[in-house]
């Protein structure tokens, strides 16, 4: 089984058949697998190559000047090796923490922000290093690009499901983004149950990864089967997550994958997580939902269900408790 690739680069025509084409190649990849390689993405060169500099300089840092910023109770900052745990797994026993460090940020929200006054959970402030040079610069830069390109991509997929526009605004107005620049060191020792990131899925709508040369993604198949992601030049690979499983009703499927960097060198990767608002009601619709496919999830507060999955996977969220 291959991961399927798919052209975007009529997302932005006026051409209602041509966005039809997306959406319709977006549904058949993720109903089967969940996992595509998306191309002609329209997102510049030089962007990219920039967050992937700002990302090896950060990490390249001594380890005091990373814990600066610790990881906060807002989960923005960096978060060292050994202090995350997929211990909520139902994919793998994990009994070892994810060999990985990152840097963590999210929306941008001040004090204005309707999420901020109304005491949302995780809203607020992002937290930034004194160094490298243009460090804030660059990585927002990118995370704007990748919303913009989520924010467009993400409504043809849900008007194509039969989920109205007004009702992606009221589920998507102020998304709840993250984009984590990950640092995997090489495991030089053999151990099976150590992962770079244990096998999971991921919580929110959709991600989009930008990842290097060295390899290391591997996706489950229907099968049972671990499939490798190698990186396809000047593409994005993307995934569906829990929160859009639900929404379309278990149609799109949100699939386990896992790192492992077996490689002998450092991997590098960016990904960009967009999920619904922070206080969004999450509750099956669209075509997804008919007679002979009843609702199966009950209704749920994506906050919630994302304070739950954390407290149980960082240390640092365990101390906030």
């Amino acid at each position: 089984m291959q991961i399927p690739i798919i052209d975007i680069k009529n997302l932005y025509s006026d051409v209602s058949s041509e966005k039809d084409q997306i959406a319709n190649d977006f549904i058949e990849a993720y109903s089967s697998l969940g996992f595509s390689y998306i191309t002609n993405h329209g997102i510049d060169n030089q962007i990219i190559s920039d967050v992937f500099d700002a990302s090896k300089e950060f990490h390249s840092l001594p380890l005091r000047e990373k814990n600066k910023i610790a990881l906060n109770e807002l989960h923005r900052g960096y978060i060292a090796i050994d202090t995350s745990t997929d211990i909520t797994s139902d994919l793998a026993e994990v009994k070892k923490p994810n060999q990985s460090e990152s840097f963590m940020m999210m929306r941008e929200a001040g004090p204005d922000d309707p999420d901020v006054k109304n005491g949302s959970y995780l809203t607020g402030a992002n937290v930034w290093p004194n160094q490298p040079m243009k460090f804030k610069e660059r990585v927002t830069k990118y995370a704007n690009e990748m919303t913009k390109l989520c924010d467009r991509l993400t409504l043809i997929i849900l008007k194509a499901l039969g989920i109205p526009e007004r009702q992606y605004q009221n589920l998507f107005q102020r998304p709840t983004i993250w984009l984590r620049l990950l640092h995997y060191p090489p495991q030089t020792l053999p151990d099976k149950d150590l992962y770079g990131s244990a096998p999971h899925r991921d919580f929110g709508a959709i991600t989009v990864l930008a990842q290097d040369h060295v390899g290391g993604l591997q996706v489950q198949s229907p099968q049972g089967d671990w499939l490798d992601v190698p990186e396809l030049p000047n593409s994005f690979v993307v995934n569906v997550g829990n929160m859009l499983h639900r929404l379309t009703n278990g149609l799109l499927i949100s699939t386990p994958h896992r790192v492992i960097n077996k490689s002998g060198r450092e991997r590098y990767s960016c990904p960009f997580f967009y999920d619904p608002n922070i206080n969004a009601v999450i509750k099956p619709q669209g075509s997804g939902v008919s007679s002979s496919n009843p609702k199966k999830f009950e209704p749920i507060i994506y906050g919630e269900y994302l304070k739950h999955e954390l407290t149980s996977t960082y240390a640092q969220h365990q101390k906030y408790q």
